[in-house]
């Protein structure tokens, strides 16, 4: 039987914090779930899963799809795509069969490409080498949010997708598509048309007909790395672009464009560290006056995660206090007449 290489090629940086990379995870699962009903796909589907964050890795080799079991998703500071591109070709030349005189090869290679914000790294040189490799494989590159650069997406791949859904249901007919789409790649192998049966685009998924241009768009995610104060263990704060939709127009008119607003705090582990670059943390600062908002820390529970040594390190206080920094390990004083002051800068990840 010739095998289907299916591969996942997942954006694990820390942007995709808390609902995203969830149901990321919960995509995959329904996939797979999806296709063990189905006895072809059973048959000849391998399924291989590639993460990357601040550095690219193989979360699953490629096997068959009855063996295969997703794996939990990393998080980590970084958008490294085009190490992740290069890193599919080294998986591709390794683990897909080509055809010999005496044995049939793999069938064409399927490629889903799932992304919610900018490289970080170097993309042009592993684009070129890509291209050789762009007509002998099928891939689906799918941008989630306004964040991804579409017209860069493109370049990998003509079947280029935007998700912008918010809702549960719009949530759901996106796990329903990604089913369907692998299973329609899966019923099509042997046939001339690899279009043939894939279901139309839904809800908040559509498909990006044209160039979209960079020149217009503003960011919209700010993610910051503390440590608890108590424990040692890192916790990640996520920002998102302050929307002027839904404010009373008399304000939304005052609303400067710069602003974040607090989204949530989320527990990290240390291989946070693992999969971030290392350089990452290097001059990317913003402004604490442009983040609304500060969480309790998630590890602790102590009500202010946002107290910065000078380290520059990130930190959470319980109130006027003397801490060990858990990053430079200084003993550090903090009193009540340093609060209200945001004309102070803070190191930021790269998201």
């Amino acid at each position: 039987m010739r095998r289907l290489p299916i591969f996942f090629v997942l954006d694990c940086s820390d942007s995709m914090a808390g609902t995203r990379i969830e149901q990321m995870e919960a995509v995959l699962q329904a996939i797979i779930r999806h296709l063990r009903t189905d006895p072809a796909a059973l048959e000849q589907v391998y399924v291989s899963v590639i993460g990357f964050a601040g550095v690219a890795k193989t979360l699953a080799p490629l096997i068959e799809l009855a063996a295969f079991y997703p794996p939990k998703l990393p998080l980590g500071s970084g958008t490294h795509l085009g190490e992740a591109l290069r890193l599919l070709m080294q998986e591709i030349d390794k683990q897909v069969q080509s055809a010999t005189p005496d044995r049939k090869g793999d069938w064409k290679p399927v490629i889903y490409l799932l992304t919610d914000g900018q490289p970080t790294d170097d993309v042009e040189s592993a684009l070129s080498q890509w291209q050789s490799y762009r007509y002998r494989t099928q891939m689906v590159a799918i941008g989630l949010g306004d964040d991804p650069d579409y017209s860069l997406l493109q370049r990998f791949t003509d079947q280029t997708l935007s998700f912008q859904g918010r809702t549960e249901e719009e949530f759901s007919q996106f796990i329903r598509w990604m089913s369907q789409s692998v299973q329609a790649y899966s019923q099509s192998v042997g046939k001339n048309d690899w279009q043939e049966g894939q279901p139309q685009p839904q809800g908040g998924l559509s498909l990006v007909k044209a160039d979209i241009s960079k020149a217009d768009k503003q960011e919209q995610c700010v993610t910051l790395t503390g440590r608890c104060s108590r424990t040692r263990r890192p916790y990640l704060i996520r920002y998102e672009k302050l929307r002027k939709s839904g404010l009373p127009d008399i304000l939304s008119k005052y609303q400067p464009d710069h602003l974040f607003q607090l989204d949530s705090a989320y527990r990290l582990e240390e291989d946070y560290f693992r999969w971030s670059d290392p350089h990452g943390y290097e001059g990317s600062q913003i402004n604490a006056g442009d983040l609304i908002g500060t969480p309790a820390c998630p590890q602790c529970s102590n009500p202010c995660s946002f107290a910065v040594c000078g380290c520059g390190g990130l930190l959470c206080i319980g109130g006027p206090e003397s801490v060990t920094c858990p990053w430079c390990q200084r003993l550090v004083q903090f009193d009540l007449n340093q609060g209200g002051d945001d004309n102070f800068t803070v190191t930021r990840s790269q998201g």
